[in-house]
């Protein structure tokens, strides 16, 4: 179960303090059980409130599989790969990155 995010905790923690005090004048109960029953509607409903708060999307680390969507490539869109035998080490090395003066900072 993956754990509950900030907005998680903080939408449902609110909702418990919030329900419970509006509940709590709304109903005027002074008497134990009352009471009991007034804080447990209102756990309730906090943890129904934590639980429909969407999760972000969980983004996907290097080397991870893609999703079923993206994986579905037709086959005439790939291109064809070269033979293993005809690939040299020059060929696998990445192009140089651009000299610094191309690229001003601005302050």
């Amino acid at each position: 179960m993956p754990r509950p995010t900030a907005a998680q905790l903080a939408y449902g923690s609110a909702t418990v303090v919030v329900s419970t005090i509006a509940m709590l004048l709304l109903s005027q109960t002074s008497a134990g059980p009352g009471i009991a029953v007034i804080t447990t509607a209102a756990l309730a409903l906090g943890l129904l409130v934590a639980l429909t708060v969407p999760m972000p999307k969980r983004r996907r680390q290097r080397g991870e599989a893609a999703p079923a969507a993206e994986a579905a490539v037709p086959a005439a869109a790939v291109p064809a790969a070269a033979p293993a035998a005809h690939t040299t080490a020059a060929a696998r090395v990445p192009e140089p990155r651009a000299a610094a003066a191309e690229h001003p900072v601005h302050h």
